[in-house]
């Protein structure tokens, strides 16, 4: 078959063209993302609940709910939590569960619940997380030259321009951003609605005799739609049309109430006032009120083009537009741009640093330069074979590709240098690179499939990780099969061709002082020296092996390794009764005292209105605060002028920080503490928050080195009607809840729709303080008027603010922070504590456990790749002694590895353990081809010791070669500074140590190795 191939040079380059064509047309169809499209194993369910509190929303909407949701097949956790106002629970499966069918079940239950809710309670809101739902970018839309927030008159809290815009925002520049192909939907938030509010003059209803629910009644029956009637007029018919419904303020205002004979229009008796409605929550983009866009791109669109087509379309609109600001914050495609453009300029320096190598090592320009063209064109060909299997352009996926070159290039020096030892061996050309190509043909494809075997045992990881790490083993084995297959076929065919002209292989003159024969007769002195002194590798053997048993339990574990951000998000609870007003401006104080140390900021402050779950919910008294800064240096300096700041005006306040919720961060952030006790009363209802309080006094003395964070506490004004007085009064129930909406402007009586418009009519009293509301509302009884404040007295109550549960019930989460070799003293002390106090029992979860558990998983990857790797060995050796000999050098390499990273002050997290399974696949391949080449030496008759020896030279030169080209594709990722690099920086590390460790074994430690096992058989 090679023959036929050597003979046909131009029909093997025209097919070559063809697969190098489809490649490149087949890169530009590829969809680019930061991670790949893989379903989220989590559905969210979110509750708005006006007016209850947090208890009462936990025992009345949130229990009946997560009896029904727990029953769910696949579940692997399910959390509550209960506020003010509103409720989630999220529910988290297996990886690989079907989401589309857990939606509809999900679904179902909730139906199925909806008899046994509060009827005042909407029906909970269902979302179904994916990769895809993070926005791709946020676009802030404001007035231009509108004045900074701050406090209007209570009736009018924005401007006139901004409740235009809001309409405008919704209406038109939504509905035209959706129109791009490339996008999914535009969620928004910051919108104020519109609402006619109806206040009756009471000097003026008294005088004539008219009570407000007359007036009610009025409008009521006012607002009328009939159908249409047919009438028949002989061989004709008729249909007649009735129109009395509201349509406007002027309608409402031009009602006519007939009283004590008397015509009144209802502008006389009371005024009618188009206002914002009352908002729960509101946005702010450098300190002026704005509309938040969330841009969520389709599954299949190329960011780029997403990009592209959104700028023409902003520059479209600040044209037509020029009142309106547009202000793109939180780009995802700044990331993915930056991140995968470094990847590809570190790909690109690593080749040419493994080229200049490859250069000097084979002396002349020509072997290079065949080297070099199969890069490209492995790459080309492996994009092609992307797109038939689906995988996206992604920094997972690229990143397989970067391991991919050091290892593609090795199969072509392997070849190469084979064929060019035979020709100078005196062969004929022909002869040499067909009998040179087959002779390492079959240690090549075992050294492709132990590579591929510690990669794909990467895709059984549980969770997301094993969903989004397909991508990288699949690069990886994509990359190296095209490669060998190059390698094979296409080098030998060009070899030949290229060198068809000359009689001898000839160095390049100015190559040829770079001479390998010094390092070769260095080696057999240096490999005769261990000869001698085989005790002293062995003693080094010992100690790596306990240095890795210990090393593994020292060093620190962790998900991912640190990144490098210089956006990020502030979280702040202000843990007081603020109104969402009040909670705004203190948070755009907080900002505004930061100065130019940020270029941008976006408050969004309590409640927002975003309908998908890429935005952690808020409170009223919440705010979650978007910050940009200069540089990622500046990122640390303003967190500690945010916790000065609060320090100092909010003592009683909380913040947290997090990354900007990028796409990476939705799927492998740390969603949990470190540590988390979960305190459950035995009582089995919610915890007591006096025994909470004084748990947590305990804890806290018991662990003086520890933050116990304070229980997070509310206080209501509660109002307890007297049924007495009532009584005495003839005062009904609903007579009290009526007259209390009406002067709370909680009232709506109906809604007019104009347009895609919704205007809902309140019929209110005057805005006051409460003292004034209480004294001055009136229920109208046919013997007097009876103030509201006589019939109801005040108590204050205080409860938690928060309510948690999980599958087990009622909790109260207490997060700690301890160091991870501190963890389980800290287990013990907290348990000590709980059953002094004997009112709680206490169960842990946290970080600490699902990081070691995520190692574990890593490490029992690592022995399903080890026992894979001795099987194919043992398949191409026809042995079981000698795979052992070369999976004996893993545990030094992987010592040498462990020490780097613990001398740099790296952890051992997804990344690191991923280089170290690479390098259990890499570090082999040199002691394939050496104990390969032995087995041919002996077999040809040459004695054990002298059989080794001349393996070593003949296996020096391209074994150091591989093993340089291998590190300096690599060594680029070195460097930090965005997310891809950050991620692949521990990989990288691990690898390049790995690397120079392995080779030093696979030249002096697996020659004494198979010395000592074959010894006593000479």
């Amino acid at each position: 078959m090679l023959r036929k191939l050597l003979d046909r040079p131009i029909a093997v380059t025209m097919i070559a063209v063809v697969l190098l064509i489809l490649g490149i047309v087949s890169s530009r169809l590829l969809p680019v993302s930061l991670v790949p499209d893989v379903d989220a194993p989590y559905i969210t369910v979110q509750i708005p609940a006006q007016g209850l509190s947090a208890r009462q929303l936990d025992e009345t909407v949130i229990t009946p709910l997560r009896q029904q949701l727990i029953q769910l097949s696949q579940l692997t956790d399910l959390r509550s939590e209960a506020r003010e106002g509103n409720g989630i629970i999220r529910l988290t499966f297996e990886q690989g569960s079907d989401i589309d069918y857990l939606f509809i079940e999900v679904n179902e239950k909730i139906d199925r619940s909806t008899t046994s809710l509060p009827r005042d309670v909407e029906r909970p809101k269902v979302i179904k997380a994916s990769v895809t739902d993070i926005p791709a970018f946020y676009i802030n839309l404001t007035v231009r030259g509108d004045q900074p927030a701050g406090h209007r008159d209570e009736r009018h809290p924005v401007s006139d321009r901004f409740a235009a815009l809001s309409r405008f925002a919704s209406q038109v520049i939504t509905k035209r951003i959706e129109q791009l192909p490339e996008v999914a939907m535009v969620d928004l938030s910051g919108t104020v609605a519109p609402e006619l509010l109806v206040i009756p003059d009471e000097a003026k209803l008294r005088q004539a005799g008219i009570t407000i629910a007359a007036v009610e009644g009025a409008l009521r029956r006012a607002n009328v739609t009939l159908g249409s009637l047919a009438i028949r007029d002989g061989e004709y018919q008729y249909n007649v049309k009735f129109r009395s419904a509201i349509n406007g303020r002027k309608d409402i205002e031009d009602i006519f109430l007939k009283i004590n004979g008397r015509l009144f229009r209802l502008k006389e008796l009371a005024a009618v006032v188009e206002h914002p409605r009352k908002r729960q929550g509101m946005v702010f983009s450098d300190g002026r009120n704005a509309v938040s866009l969330a841009v969520v791109k389709q599954a299949d669109a190329r960011m780029s083009k997403l990009k592209d087509e959104l700028d023409k379309q902003l520059r479209q609109f600040r044209y037509d537009y020029p009142d309106v600001e547009f202000t793109v914050t939180r780009d995802q495609t700044e990331l993915l741009d930056y991140s995968i453009s470094n990847l590809v300029n570190n790909i690109i320096t690593g080749a040419l640093l493994a080229c200049v190598i490859i250069f000097f090592f084979m002396r002349d320009m020509k072997s290079p330069m065949l080297v070099i063209l199969t890069i490209p064109v492995t790459l080309i060909i492996s994009i092609l074979v992307f797109y038939l299997l689906h995988i996206s352009i992604n920094i997972i996926s690229l990143s397989g590709l970067v391991l991919g070159i050091g290892m593609m290039v090795d199969n072509s020096i392997i070849v190469i240098d084979n064929i060019t030892a035979r020709w100078i061996r005196g062969e004929q050309l022909a002869g040499a690179v067909t009998q040179g190509t087959k002779e390492v043909m079959v240690p090549m494809l075992s050294s492709v499939l132990t590579t591929c075997a510690v990669f794909v045992p990467l895709i059984f990881l549980n969770g997301m990780a094993g969903a989004l790490f397909y991508d990288q083993a699949m690069a990886v084995a994509i990359t190296l099969f095209v490669a060998y297959g190059v390698s094979v076929t296409l080098l030998p065919v060009y070899y030949r061709w290229w060198y068809s002209r000359q009689q001898a292989f000839r160095p390049t003159p100015w190559l040829a002082f770079f001479s390998f024969d010094r390092i070769i007769d260095r080696y057999d002195v240096i490999l005769k020296w261990f000869f001698r002194r085989r005790g002293l590798m062995w003693g080094i053997y010992v100690v790596a092996v306990l240095g890795l048993a210990g090393l593994f339990w020292v060093i620190d574990k962790e998900r991912l390794p640190a990144m490098t951000y210089s956006d990020m998000l502030v979280r702040i609870d202000w843990n007081d009764r603020i109104s969402a007003e009040e909670n705004a401006r203190r948070t755009e104080n907080l900002v505004a005292s930061l100065g130019d140390r940020i270029l941008q900021s976006t408050v969004m402050a309590g409640v927002q209105q975003f309908v998908l779950s890429h935005t952690e919910e808020n409170g009223v008294a919440e705010a979650t605060v978007y910050l940009k800064c200069h540089e990622p240096d500046d990122v640390a300096p303003v967190q500690d002028a945010i916790r000065g700041y609060l320090a100092a005006n909010a003592p009683a306040a909380r913040c947290s920080f997090g990354v900007s919720g990028n796409v990476f961060d939705m799927i492998f952030a740390e969603r949990e503490a470190v540590l988390t006790a979960r305190l459950r009363s035995t009582t089995g209802r919610s915890a007591d928050p006096e025994q909470l309080q004084r748990l947590l006094g305990r804890i806290r003395d018991a662990l003086p080195g520890q933050e116990i964070p304070p229980v997070a506490m509310q206080e209501d004004i509660l109002y307890i009607a007297q049924p007495d007085r009532m009584a005495l009064y003839g005062v009904t129930y609903n007579d009290l809840i009526a007259a209390l909406r009406n002067a709370l402007n909680e009232n709506t009586l109906f809604s007019v729709t104009t347009g895609d418009e919704s205007l809902p009519v309140v019929i209110g009293n005057d805005l006051r303080s409460l003292d004034d509301l209480l004294g001055n509302t009136f229920i109208h009884t046919p013997e007097a008027e009876i103030p509201v404040g006589i019939l109801m007295r005040q108590t204050m109550t205080r409860d938690l603010k928060h309510v948690v549960a999980g599958a087990e019930g009622n909790y109260y989460p207490l997060d700690l922070a301890p160091r991870a070799k501190d963890v389980p003293a800290v287990i013990g002390t907290i348990r000590g504590c709980v059953a002094e106090d004997g009112h709680f029992e206490v169960s842990f979860s946290g970080s600490y456990f699902s990081n070691r558990g995520m190692v574990g998983q890593l490490a029992g990857v690592l022995a399903v790749a080890l026992l894979l790797l001795f099987f194919i060995l043992a398949a191409q050796f026809e042995s079981l002694v000698q795979p052992w000999i070369i999976l004996s050098e893993i545990v030094i390499d992987l010592f040498g590895a462990l020490v780097v990273l613990w001398a740099f002050g790296q952890t051992l997290n997804l990344m690191s353990m991923i280089g170290l399974i690479v390098v259990c696949g890499i570090v082999i391949n040199d002691s394939i081809l050496k104990i390969d080449t032995i087995n041919t030496l002996r077999r040809e008759g040459m004695g054990l010791k002298h059989a080794i020896m001349e393996a070593g030279r003949r296996r020096l030169k391209a074994i150091v070669m591989t093993s340089l080209t291998t590190i300096l594709a690599v060594a680029p990722f070195l460097s930090h500074g965005d997310m891809g690099s950050d991620l692949q920086l521990p990989m990288s590390l691990t690898i390049i140590s790995g690397m120079i460790v392995g080779t030093l074994v696979s030249v002096f430690f697996i020659p004494l190795a198979y010395y000592e096992i074959y010894r006593p058989r000479r």
